[in-house]
């Protein structure tokens, strides 16, 4: 057998990955960059980027057919779904064309069109070749996960992979999940025109504050059909139409049916079928690689960030793991360990989610050490000023030493409104800090102000 070709870097996985590559690439180190699939990973292929394009035509179809609250009269929109998809497809192809021409101007950069296998902790092979390099970076991210429903697997569903090219908007959307994948194409789809359900074991947004998931759930029910409690017993499809065999504890079996099948479910991580069993990296009973707080793995050389690590599934999160990860193996930086510190999240649903840092249950038990500032969009002035009726922020605040622990919000441009809070939080800022700003009269952020002064009204 031939010698495996040298490199000084191996990254597997173009999302996350693709940063690190580059980063190499220009400073002159020899990178090879093995990707089976599309270049730009899940985030721009099948995830981040597809989705927010098809959810903000939605989103401005429904603000005009709520203008009325603010006297506006309009035709009802239309969302063009077939037209939607094309452009969304187009977009990505574009951007996918772009990244491929940047990679292709480093001479040092070599992108290789392959599934990845390890052979040893050293020796990769990507096709017909086999490499090697003293530094390997696992990113091969997840890809959606189905589960073990009787009739599933023989029935034409859509994940979240075809339910951004699918190009017909269909009656009637049946959804199996409840987590935040199923409510952005669940409502990305109604919003379009199709008639949603959804069938929710527990509840909508398990992993959400408390009060944010029961208020998001009252309101996205009002929109879409929420089967909440049901647990499914069968899938079937008869060529025209899908039946869901449900049952529930108190309210006994039921049929529902549609005329498409969305299985929103959850992911899985990319590493079945990495050879990780010829290596001596270890993975959690899930699949997802063991790394320490420096994203190494237990084998010297070898690092893994983003989706297949598991720590956080955000591209944003990803990105700041392949920052760190130029720091120390480009640039011999000795940063120390990663530390992530308040991670912010998003949810581009109908309304809107953000949140960071701590939730109120998960400050329960500690009594009145923590107190928590409310306030609504309606009461705020710039709430007043759009007619908004629903949508509150809440800020949790230490007693003791009146340090901010957390934020969540849930409403119009709340992604973007969090935005404020984050830098707070990661510097350890108080309630004081925060209320020592000047905020722009009347903008949406004064809603954060006025939960702010909620909270300091109850430390007196």
């Amino acid at each position: 057998m031939s010698n495996p070709e040298s490199f000084d870097l191996i990254v597997i996985g173009s999302g996350g990955g693709l940063m690190v590559a580059l980063a190499a690439a220009q400073r002159n180190m020899k990178v090879a960059l093995i990707e089976r699939g599309p270049m730009g990973g899940t985030c721009l292929n099948r995830g981040c980027i597809p989705s927010k394009m098809i959810i903000y035509p939605g989103e401005l179809a429904d603000e005009i057919r709520e203008s009325g609250r603010i006297d506006i009269s309009v035709a009802a929109p239309e969302v063009n779904f077939s037209k939607v998809i094309e452009r969304t497809t187009r977009q990505v192809l574009k951007i996918g064309q772009e990244l491929e021409l940047t990679i292709s101007r480093h001479p040092s950069l070599e992108r290789i069109a392959a599934v990845a296998s390890f052979e040893s902790n050293n020796v990769l092979r990507a096709g017909a070749r086999r490499l090697t390099a003293p530094r390997i970076l696992i990113a091969t991210g997840a890809e959606p996960d189905c589960p073990d429903i009787p009739g599933l697997a023989d029935v034409p569903y859509m994940t979240s992979t075809e339910a951004l090219t699918n190009s017909i908007c269909p009656e009637r959307l049946l959804v199996i999940g409840a987590g935040y994948i199923a409510v952005e194409l669940g409502y990305a789809y109604g919003a379009a025109g199709s008639e949603v359900q959804l069938i929710v074991r527990s509840r909508l947004l398990r992993h959400e504050d408390d009060e944010i998931a029961a208020e998001f759930t009252k309101l996205f029910s009002h929109q879409h059909a929420c089967h909440m409690g049901y647990k499914l017993r069968n899938v079937s499809y008869d060529g025209k139409a899908y039946s869901l065999d449900c049952t529930h504890e108190t309210k006994g079996e039921r049929t529902i049916t549609g005329d498409a099948l969305l299985v929103a479910t959850g992911v899985r991580p990319l590493t079945y079928d990495l050879g990780l069993d010829k290596t001596d990296v270890k993975v959690d009973e899930s699949g997802y690689i063991l790394v320490d707080s420096s994203l190494k793995t237990h084998v010297p050389g070898i690092y893994a960030l983003g989706d297949v690590v598991g720590n956080y599934q955000f591209r944003h999160t990803a990105n700041y793991e392949a920052r760190y990860l130029i720091r120390t193996l480009i640039e011999g930086e000795e940063p120390g360990a990663l530390d992530y510190g308040p991670v912010p999240h998003a949810i581009f649903s109908r309304p809107e989610i953000a949140g960071v840092g701590l939730r109120e249950q998960d400050v329960a038990d500690r009594g009145n050490e923590v107190v928590i500032g409310r306030t609504t969009f309606a009461e705020s002035n710039a709430g007043i000023a759009r007619g908004l009726r629903n949508g509150f922020a809440k800020i949790l605040v230490q007693r003791s030493d009146r340090k901010l622990l957390g934020c969540h919000i849930m409403g119009d441009e709340a992604a973007t409104l969090l935005h404020m809070m984050i830098p707070l939080l990661k510097t350890g800022a108080t309630l004081d800090d925060m209320l020592d700003l000047i905020f722009i009269h009347p903008a949406l952020p004064e809603i954060l102000r006025d939960a702010a002064r909620d909270a300091q009204s109850k430390l007196r």
